[in-house]
This record gives C-alpha cells, sequence and structure tokens, in this order.
C-alpha cells in the first residue's frame, strides 16, 4: 500500500483535493492581516509545473538502460512532475523556491525499488558511474535533507524512492518487536499492526506523509514519545543497503560488545546508506487514552509542573506546554467569534478572578494504556498541576487537540499565497536552562524579524511550546509568522534561521531536537559534537561511502 505520488502537492503540504484551511473570507484572515500590521494581504500564488522549463536530464542513456534493468522500465521516472516533486522536502525554505519555480536543482531521474536487493544495486551502481544518489521516502524533511544536490557543479542526480517498499514482514508478538520495510508510510504501518492488535505509536505531525526510513533517518520524535521514545530508542535493528553492500546492525534486545551501532543509523539521513528494513519495538493498541487541559498562570510554573511529573516517573503520552503567545495565537485563530464578544469577556473576567490576568500558558497532557495506570496516571498528574496552582479544563482542550493534531500543515500554503511566511524550529535543552534558552531564542527570532521587515507597520509572531520531556530536560517548539520581504524572501529567512540558530547553540541547546540537521543546520553541527566528534562522523562517511555519492551536503556540510 502507497501513496499515489500524483495525488500530492509537489510545491505544499498534502493532497492536491485537499479542502482550503483558510479559504478567501474566511474570519482568521482579517485578525492575521491586522496582527501582523499588513496594510492588506497581497496575492502570491504559486508558479504553475507547466510554466517551468525543466533542467535537461543529464544521465546518460547508458546509466538509464543499466537502471531500466535493474528496477524495471516503469520504475525510471523521468517526467517533470516526478523530477519537482523529488527536488526539495517541505520546508518554508524549500517553498520558497519550489512556489517561484526555481528547478535548477532537480533530480535527472527519480528510481523507485520495489525490494531491498534492487535498492543496493542502485545504490552500487551510483558509486561505480560516481552519480550522486539522494535517498527519498515521504520527502517531509524541513532542514533540506533530501534536496537534489550534486556532489560537485552540474553533475547528475539520481534520487531513490523507497515507497514502493512497504512490506511488513514480521511481527513477533513475544519479543513486541515488528520488522517492516522503510518506505512504508505512517498510516499504512498503523493499519497493518493494529490489526494484529499492536501499534508503534509514532505520530510526528507528517505522520500522514511521511515514512519509516525517514523517522529513522532523521532521529524522529512523535507527539507521544514521552511513553513510546524517539525513533532512536524504538529502532531494534536497521538494514541499510550501502555502496559496500548491505550492512545489517546488532538486533540483541542490550549487548556490551563495543557501541551499540543502531545509534550511528538514527540520524544518519541518508549518508551513509539506504535504510531498506528495520525492526522496531511494538506496544498492545491502549486500551484507554485520556487527553485533557490544564492553564497555569504562566511559563514557569508549567515548566515546573512538567519537570516533576517526569521525575515522578508517571507514565505520560505527552506533556505539550504553550507559552503565552502561543496560547493566544491558537486561541485566537482558531476562533470564529469576537474576541469583545460576550462570552469572550466573562471568559476574561472568570479567568481575572481566579488570578490569571497575566500571561496563562495552555498545558495539554495526554496518558494512554490499560484504564486502571491511566486513571492512576491521570490522578497523579492532576495533583502536582494543581500544587502549583494550574486550573483544570478537563477533556475538551486535550481532544480537540488529538482530533486536529495533523491539521497545523494545511495553514501554510494558504499564507503563502497571501504574502506570509510561517516557519518552525525546534531544540532541546536541560530543565535548568529550558527559561532562559526560551527567551534567548524567542528575542533573537524577534529581532530578526523587525531587522527583516517589509512594512513600516509590519511585525512578527514568534511562539514556542514545550514537546517532548525527559527526567533530565525537554524540547522547545519554535513557531514564528511574519509578513514575508517578496524581494529578498530567502535572505529574509536566512537572517532569521542565522539569529535562531546561533541564539541557540550559544545557549546551550542542541541544534535540533528531531527535525534533524540537512543543509539547514550543517553549519552548526561541528561546534555541537566538537573536532573529534565531528572527524568520527566524517570517517564513518568515507568508510561506507568512498567517492561521496550518497546525500552530499548534508548532515555533515
Amino acid at each position: 500500500m502507497t501513496i499515489d505520488r500524483t495525488t500530492l502537492r509537489w510545491n505544499g503540504w498534502g493532497p492536491v483535493a485537499q479542502e482550503n484551511a483558510l479559504p478567501d473570507g474566511a474570519p482568521q484572515w482579517d485578525w492575521i492581516r491586522t496582527t501582523l500590521g499588513m496594510p492588506h494581504l497581497p496575492n502570491t500564488p504559486a508558479k504553475p509545473l507547466s510554466d517551468i522549463n525543466m533542467p535537461a536530464c543529464r544521465v546518460g542513456d547508458l546509466v538509464l538502460a543499466k537502471l531500466r534493468a535493474i528496477v524495471g522500465e516503469a520504475q525510471v521516472k523521468l517526467d517533470d512532475y516526478e523530477r519537482a516533486f523529488h527536488a526539495r522536502g517541505k520546508s518554508y525554505h524549500d517553498l520558497l523556491y519550489l512556489r517561484a519555480g526555481k528547478l535548477d536543482m532537480v533530480p535527472d531521474a527519480v528510481i523507485y525499488p520495489r525490494n531491498p536487493d534492487e535498492a543496493l544495486a542502485v545504490v552500487r551502481l551510483a558509486a561505480e558511474e560516481d552519480i550522486t544518489l539522494i535517498p527519498y521516502g515521504g520527502g517531509s524533511s524541513v532542514v533540506g535533507g533530501v534536496n537534489a544536490m550534486a556532489k560537485s557543479l552540474g553533475s547528475p542526480v539520481l534520487t531513490l524512492d523507497t515507497t514502493l517498499m512497504t512490506r511488513l514482514i514480521q511481527i513477533d508478538k513475544i519479543a513486541m518487536t515488528a520488522t517492516v520495510e522503510a518506505g512504508i508510510y505512517g498510516p499504512a504501518l498503523e493499519e497493518q499492526l493494529q490489526k494484529h492488535g499492536v501499534t508503534l505509536a509514532h505520530y510526528p505531525q507528517s505522520f500522514q506523509f511521511s515514512t519509516v526510513g525517514g523517522w529513522i533517518a532523521a532521529r524522529g520524535a512523535g507527539q507521544q514519545s514521552n511513553r513510546y521514545g524517539k525513533a532512536e530508542k524504538w529502532l531494534v535493528s536497521a538494514r541499510l543497503a550501502t555502496p559496500k553492500g548491505f550492512w545489517t546492525t546488532e538486533a540483541t534486545p542490550a549487548s556490551a560488545a563495543g557501541p551499540n551501532l543502531n545509534q550511528l543509523i538514527a540520524g544518519s539521513e541518508g549518508t551513509i546508506g539506504v535504510i531498506c528494513e528495520a525492526t522496531v519495538k511494538i506496544h498492545e493498541v491502549p486500551a484507554r487514552k485520556d487527553y485533557r487541559g490544564y492553564l497555569f498562570k504562566n511559563f514557569a510554573s508549567g515548566v515546573e509542573a512538567a519537570r516533576r511529573i517526569n521525575h515522578a516517573d508517571i507514565p505520560v503520552a505527552m506533556v505539550r506546554l504553550s507559552d503565552a503567545q502561543e496560547t493566544h495565537f491558537f486561541q485566537a485563530f482558531s476562533s470564529t467569534h469576537s474576541e469583545t464578544g460576550l462570552k469572550a469577556r466573562l471568559q476574561r473576567a472568570y479567568l481575572r478572578h481566579k488570578g490569571f490576568d497575566a500571561e496563562p500558558c495552555l498545558m495539554l497532557v495526554g496518558h494512554e494504556g490499560d484504564a486502571e495506570t491511566v486513571i492512576w496516571a491521570q490522578e497523579r498528574t492532576e495533583a502536582i498541576c494543581a500544587k502549583l496552582g494550574a486550573l483544570k479544563l478537563g477533556t475538551g482542550p486535550g481532544q480537540k487537540w488529538y482530533h486536529s493534531r495533523f491539521n497545523s500543515p494545511y495553514a501554510r500554503d494558504p499564507m503563502l499565497d497571501h504574502g506570509i511566511g510561517l516557519d518552525t524550529l525546534e531544540t532541546a535543552t536541560r530543565w535548568s536552562n529550558i527559561g532562559k534558552l526560551h527567551k534567548a531564542v524567542v528575542e533573537a527570532i524577534d529581532g530578526a524579524m523587525k531587522a527583516n521587515m517589509p512594512e513600516v507597520t509590519g511585525r512578527g509572531i514568534v511562539m514556542a511550546h514545550l514537546s517532548h520531556s525527559y527526567p533530565d530536560g525537554a524540547s522547545l517548539y519554535f513557531t514564528f509568522v511574519f509578513p514575508r520581504q517578496l524581494d529578498r524572501e530567502v535572505e529574509q529567512w536566512q537572517a532569521i534561521k542565522r539569529a535562531a540558530s546561533d541564539a541557540i547553540i550559544e545557549n546551550r541547546g542542541t541544534i535540533s531536537h528531531h527535525h534533524g540537521v540537512g543543509t539547514d543546520h550543517a553549519p552548526w553541527l561541528a561546534e555541537e559534537k566538537g573536532p573529534i566528534g565531528y572527524n568520527v562522523l566524517k570517517s564513518l562517511k568515507r568508510e561506507l561511502d568512498p567517492t561521496g555519492v550518497l546525500n552530499p551536503g548534508k548532515l555533515l556540510g
């Protein structure tokens, strides 16, 4: 089971037939325009593919014939749509190029192997012919992880698309593991697993259009990773196609036989091999799910609650705390009634009565498992939140989030159609540093937006939430919305991204918690890893990919 590529947007998110999340005339538009200080919302549509001149294919007929001999005639794609679809990922930066029709960086051909043996043959051919090969799953990277960059200027590029490799190979309900091919999309994986009463429960926001291999390659995190773990936690073993042959990592539950090499696979971003198969940890489908909301008087008290929940070893599935800006933004953005209406005034009066008249912050907490454990965990969580002055909001906010948790990306395309930029970035740090890092990154993004604003009256919005937490710290996920400088929109984004990334490194955060490195974060990786660690990664790359054909320019720059 896979997704027909022609049903998806090559220069946006989701299906071509997807209903517009923000149609013209929607009440949110006036609020957005006023909040961003924009005199008007310009019309900035994407350039249609039919108006774009695609570069000529640079792969010779002999190589194309060899590729067809490996995977079959129908699995070597040379048409404009396939090449455009695989040119870049889905970051805001990528979409600026795609929507403008700037397809100078595009694969010359897209190859769809149907099994690991075909994938290995394609990898070996690319190495022998010294042709760049880009591993590609769902293509949902937001850090430039799948962009069709050649290893040298003007040389050809092939993209290897894994999404025909979708078999569920084995379920071991004794060990609670499953072995799957890496090209399977999230929904198809869960459909097959849940037929057997089990789940991987890895639900990133990109879940609908991302694959197992991509999750592993980027060290991804699902929204319920507090309970089920990030990719590097649920990965048991992987099988990669490398220029030197298949590499299968160890699969024992624990070992003292040197370092665990699975940790080199998770986060490798297609630079050392194509992930073809993976054995992963699975769980019984939870009998009960409980998602509910709490309102804190400020961000600091919410952070403290999240820390205490983690240190109390309460088996939460998710703890998500929005700062005051994000709490206000999503309340206003999802509302279709006036903020000055009677209901809104009564709500504010009630909150003031309860002492919430400054900067309230919404926390969503999710519990999953058997009924007895969920009830116990929810009661303990509620007790911690109450001690820190939180207002119980019940299950309404939690259920609303749960049922719309994959919808946010659909708002970006209509915003781009009206001169508005929207981007995200994330990091992680220790509990003692959360407040400092949050403040530093918000100020860096806000300052860079102000310095790169197209309108005299224009302004940006920057907000954040704590989304994945651990005993020693948590992640911070930032979203920023701003009027675009249409005559220098790439430079505008670069200035904001650089300021935020510098602030993250200077204030002891990681350059990425779960988006990965790609091209966007590569300039900061050496500083985070240190010279010895960085050289270890370069040595691994040289050993497994001596000609440097696999996903050049990613991870190691």
